[in-house]
C-alpha cells in the first residue's frame, strides 16, 4: 500500500501524503516523545519529520521498509533537537536495589491503566533505553529493524534492551508504590 502512494505523490498528487500522515502519525509521536520527554517538542519534531519525508520522498529507494525509513527521520530529528535544546531531560539516576515490585496489583489494572503506567515509565527512562524499549516491545519490531532505525549496533541495542528493562521495572515498581507522586500505597 505504501508503494501505491509513493507513486502517486511523486506523481504529484499533493493528497495522497495524508495516507502516510494518517498511518504514521500516531508512531511517529510515540517515538519522537520516548526520545524528548516534552509533548510539544515531539509534536514539533513529528512535523519536521513528515516536512522532512515529504520533500525527501523521491530519495527513498525501497530497500528497507517505508515505516522503517520514516522512524529512521523521526530519530534524528529527535536527538537533533535534544542537541538543540541541551539540557537535562529528567533522566535520573535509578537504583535497581531495594525495589519490591508488587506485580499483582500491575495485573490487577486494567489494560488501558496498564497501558498508561507503561507510557508514563517510559518517559521516565533515559532517551535511549525508552526509544529501544518502544521499538522492541510496543511496535514489535526486529533487533534488525531496531537496528535499521537507530544506526545502533545489535550488541548497543541488546545492552539498551538490558538496561532498559532493568530500569524500567525500578520506575515501575515506584510508580505502583506512588513513589512520584509523593503518594506512600
Amino acid at each position: 500500500m505504501d508503494k501505491l502512494y509513493i507513486e502517486k505523490v511523486l506523481a504529484g498528487d499533493l493528497y495522497a501524503f495524508k495516507y502516510f500522515l494518517e498511518a504514521y502519525k500516531d508512531m511517529a509521536y510515540s517515538v519522537a516523545i520516548s526520545i524528548v520527554k516534552q509533548e510539544h517538542l515531539a509534536e514539533e519534531i513529528v512535523q519536521d519529520a513528515f516536512l522532512i519525508c515529504y520533500q525527501s520522498l523521491k530519495s527513498f529507494k525501497g530497500e528497507s521498509k517505508f515505516s522503517t525509513w520514516l522512524y529512521r527521520i523521526v530519530v534524528n530529528c529527535s536527538f537533533g533537537a535534544l542537541r538543540k535544546v541541551k539540557n537535562n531531560i529528567g533522566e535520573f539516576d535509578m537504583e535497581v536495589h531495594d525495589v519490591n515490585f508488587d506485580e499483582s496489583a500491575f495485573h490487577i489494572l486494567e489494560k488501558k491503566e496498564r497501558e498508561h503506567v507503561v507510557q508514563e515509565a517510559l518517559l521516565k527512562l533515559p532517551a535511549n533505553e525508552a526509544l529501544a524499549l518502544r521499538l522492541f516491545y510496543l511496535e514489535e519490531m526486529s533487533i534488525l529493524e531496531v537496528r535499521e532505525v537507530t544506526g545502533w549496533t545489535e550488541t548497543n541495542i541488546k545492552t539498551i534492551l538490558h538496561r532498559g528493562r532493568k530500569h524500567l521495572y525500578v520506575v515501575l515498581s515506584k510508580l505502583m508504590k506512588g513513589d512520584y507522586y509523593g503518594i506512600a500505597r
